[in-house]
């Protein structure tokens, strides 16, 4: 099989395990961009549920057409995160043509690539990477994309002006004002709402849950369905407390973040009503109500 048709294969098979059937668009992304390209040189570490230990020495391309992940930086534990779940997001967000994204926490950019194939030459991709090494990876991998711009920088800085949406690849115990403050109306946040993980399990054990953010006229629509598993977000400035970790590993160990309809932002909020409470935010189980 030709690496052009094992790539289709592979965007329907990331498609169908995402429970997404019908984005052209996405499943087009996901079969043109080559992955390979953005996993470096030499032998590649591929992470599986049930061994954490496979090397690819022989830089076969074929073998990272899967849905698994891939290392990057084995000591941080940053990872070429699993597609079937960038998959399911970038449906969730509905990127489309003509929307300018921020992708937070790029890494070395194939998940930046993917995007700028679905936002198309009227979109634009700023992409922010944290890691040095990274952020040049990365800006040598999408140098030939027109409509991306890679930027060295913490993510919890960007975007500086507004955006239609915000993709972000690290847990955090809160989202970056910017993330919020810089939505267009309707613009969508994604992200991973998380702690330190307690172990380097590359992946498998889940240290938070997907949130997704919609401003709307009169405040921001929230929702939480699933588990996640990210790196956590380095650079923190101020960090969070003990106390702030602590009580969202409460949160996340007790779950029923499912009843999630809202983020409030920057008021009080009522913990009775809510199925989380930071120092200046919250989730709530109550609608958006116009």
């Amino acid at each position: 099989m030709e690496l052009a048709e094992l790539r289709r294969v592979f965007a329907r098979q990331m498609l169908a395990l995402a429970d997404v059937w019908d984005n052209k668009r996405l499943e087009d992304a996901f079969a043109h961009v080559p992955r390979e390209k953005f996993l470096g040189r030499g032998r590649w570490h591929i992470l599986t549920p049930w061994s954490l230990q496979n090397y690819a020495n022989n830089g076969d391309p074929a073998l990272v057409y899967q849905d698994v992940v891939i290392a990057l930086d084995e000591e941080r534990g940053v990872n070429n995160g699993s597609p079937s779940l960038h998959a399911r997001w970038l449906d969730e967000v509905a990127a489309g043509p003509g929307d300018r994204v921020a992708h937070i926490g790029a890494g070395t950019g194939y998940y930046s690539a993917i995007i700028s194939e679905i936002v198309g030459p009227e979109g634009h991709v700023i992409a922010v990477e944290y890691d040095a090494d990274c952020a040049a990876r990365a800006r040598e991998n999408l140098s030939e994309r027109r409509n991306v711009d890679v930027v060295h920088a913490n993510g919890c800085d960007w975007p500086k002006d507004e955006v239609d949406i915000v993709y972000v690849n690290f847990a955090i115990p809160r989202p970056a004002d910017p993330w919020i403050e810089n939505l267009k109306p309707g613009g969508r946040l994604i992200f991973p709402l998380g702690v330190p993980s307690t172990t380097r399990s590359h992946g498998r054990s889940l240290n938070g849950v997907t949130i997704m953010v919609t401003r709307l006229e009169d405040g921001y629509a929230a929702s939480s369905s699933y588990p996640v598993s990210f790196v956590f977000a380095e650079g923190l400035t101020p960090e969070p407390s003990e106390e702030e970790i602590r009580n969202l590993y409460r949160s996340l160990k007790r779950g029923g973040w499912e009843g999630v309809k809202s983020l409030v932002w920057k008021q009080a909020a009522d913990s009775a009503e809510c199925w989380y409470v930071g120092s200046d935010w919250a989730l709530s189980y109550n609608a958006i109500t116009s």
